[in-house]
């Protein structure tokens, strides 16, 4: 069970200011919470493998294939301003 003094812990950690009636509100509130947590505690699953998707999940790439690249003059072909080989663009961070 979460004591009111738990929820004002808490409450002071994330710098909250709580009535006493949201202290024992959340209070009640987070107890059940852990009620439910404590049900799902009891669940037996030593015979459930773990997964981390509930449907089997399969990559929808394409196989990786090397194929022709840009050139370096294709690549900087349509750019509006180049300087030694790279693209120019406008400075951001001052």
């Amino acid at each position: 069970m979460i004591s009111e003094a738990d929820v004002e812990h808490v409450a002071n950690l994330a710098r909250l200011a709580l009535s006493a009636e949201e202290k024992r509100r959340f209070a009640a509130q987070l107890g059940a919470i852990l009620g439910y947590m404590q049900q799902l505690g009891s669940v037996p699953t030593a015979d459930v493998e773990p997964t981390s998707h509930v449907l089997d999940l399969v990559n929808v790439f394409r196989d990786d294939t090397v194929q022709r690249t840009l050139t370096l003059a294709e690549a900087l072909a349509n750019a509006p301003e180049t300087a030694h080989h790279y693209f120019v663009v406008p400075r951001v961070v001052e």
